[in-house]
């Protein structure tokens, strides 16, 4: 797609996704896309940013860079960010707030960061307008992201505002609620085809479920939220939003396929409901309060992705009995199913007794997991017990 007077953007992700992130921005029509560590560049006009913003189910936030600099001592952070002409971006009757990332550098907190970066802003429109812009760290006009590595700094302006993974229709979650960008990775990662049924057995509030109706259905990612940081901007353009909103909901289908949902809280099935209420999917997800062992396969043949609870997320008194008995439901009930289940408990993962025929390293917040694959085939073909899966 032919992009005129593009800029260069950023694409922050979860660690683990910058490929898929990287071929969904191609798919969007972004140019110039190159991988990056937790993020991916990119170049793009004010539509695709836009765009990219409103479809793109895997990125974080979308930043725009707007200067960079070198830093060796730290009275180089303050200078520069004041010698900026922030008044070309800002009103002193408008908000802001910061977002500081460092790494390596002469700084060690970055709230230090965050700090001495609002005070130059501050400092140069109390100078050229004469007032002071206030903070906001909920719902700012302007948000300004810094990031420092090494000596170099970027300074960048947060074309989301929140994060992209709060889509908008996630009014009740569980004790542990997976992130919407991961769950929309895990399904990407999976390959899975949007025609085959998918049972997602521990779904808590949902979200996997709601995430792959969405794919299946082609809705963009932010259909259900209303608000972006460019939206706010002064050069924002109203008329060409709503082309982008335009062409991409044009892209929907009107049916999905079957899914089901199951988890053993009473709890977590009401939150998932809670859910559907402000979504046009409820005709697409069946859901049921039970365990995952006294379940029985909701279709003949299907896709399982799951997050099981795992220590770090809720309490199980017995997590290597807990992966045992999915193990021995997987191969006792699934057979003819392909199942993928996240776990950041690499030991007890070992003990559901199937050997993956995929492990991919992916991170849920700060815990590192493995996304594992298992081909429950039917007949009798035997499931070859790993009693050692290397990390």
């Amino acid at each position: 797609m032919e992009q005129t007077n593009a800029f260069p953007l950023i694409a922050k992700t979860i660690s683990g996704l910058e490929e898929v992130l990287v071929k969904e921005l191609e798919k969007l029509g972004a140019t110039d896309v190159m991988k990056l560590n937790r993020a991916v560049s990119f170049s793009a006009d004010t539509e695709m940013m836009y765009r990219v913003n409103y479809a793109c189910r895997t990125a974080l936030r979308i930043l725009k860079p707007l200067f960079h600099f070198e830093i060796l001592e730290q009275k180089d952070l303050y200078e520069n960010i004041y010698e900026f002409p922030w008044e070309d971006y800002l009103d002193a009757d408008h908000s802001l707030a910061i977002d500081a990332v460092i790494s390596y550098t002469v700084f060690t907190n970055s709230q230090f960061v965050a700090q001495r970066t609002k005070d130059a802003i501050v400092d140069r429109l109390r100078d050229k307008l004469g007032t002071r812009p206030s903070v906001d760290l909920e719902n700012p006009d302007l948000k300004v992201n810094v990031h420092l590595f090494k000596d170099s700094c970027t300074v960048a302006l947060d074309s989301s505002g929140q994060s992209l993974h709060r889509r908008g229709y996630r009014k009740s979650t569980g004790p542990a609620p997976i992130n919407e960008v991961l769950a929309a990775g895990l399904i990407k990662l999976s390959e899975w085809d949007t025609l085959t049924p998918l049972f997602d057995p521990m779904c808590g509030a949902g979200t996997i479920l709601i995430e792959a109706a969405m794919v299946a259905r082609k809705m963009p990612a932010g259909y259900f939220r209303e608000e972006w940081g460019f939206m706010k901007w002064r050069d924002f353009d109203a008329a060409l939003w709503e082309k982008v909103k335009t062409d991409g909901n044009a892209l929907i289908a009107s049916n999905g396929v079957k899914m089901h949902g199951a988890d053993r809280s009473d709890r977590a099935i009401d939150s998932a409901r809670e859910n559907l209420k402000f979504t046009s999917l409820y005709d697409d997800i069946t859901l049921e309060v039970r365990t995952f062992e006294d379940s029985q396969p909701p279709f003949e043949n299907g896709f399982i992705i799951s997050n099981p609870p795992y220590d770090e997320r809720l309490q199980i008194e017995d997590s290597l009995v807990f992966y045992k008995m999915i193990g021995d439901t997987l191969k006792r009930k699934f057979a003819g199913y392909t199942a993928w289940l996240i776990s950041s408990d690499l030991e007890s993962i070992k003990f559901i007794g199937l050997r993956p025929s995929r492990r991919i390293p992916v991170f849920n917040g700060p815990l590192e997991c493995r996304f594992l694959k298992f081909d429950l085939f039917a007949g009798k073909k035997g499931y070859p017990a790993s009693a050692d899966l290397p990390a």
